[in-house]
């Protein structure tokens, strides 16, 4: 009980080491002039400007998209066309 109560102690108190550790680490982040904090802004910074290239590039791909359809179509028309006039080239011969 008493090896127990001991490693219960050394947890305890490694346990609260820790926590002011994190408390600090939270705070650093809070303070805008720590080299911490200056990259975590950046990161998001970059982040947000990433998001929004990928959205630009999803819109833009979503308008390819409904181009080519738009093309393939065309192309199925123009490809009955041909062969209504090769048909009518030929009944003309």
């Amino acid at each position: 009980v008493a090896a127990l109560q001991d490693e219960k102690n050394s947890l305890m108190s490694e346990n609260e080491i820790m926590n002011d550790r994190l408390e600090q680490l939270d705070d650093s982040l809070d303070d805008p002039n720590t080299m911490v904090a200056k990259k975590y802004f950046h990161a998001q910074l970059h982040l947000e400007q990433l998001q929004e290239e990928n959205f630009r590039l999803e819109a833009a791909k979503d308008d390819y998209r409904v181009h080519c359809e738009d093309l393939e179509k065309q192309l199925i028309e123009l490809q009955h066309r041909n062969n209504e006039l090769t048909s009518l080239a030929e009944e003309s011969r």
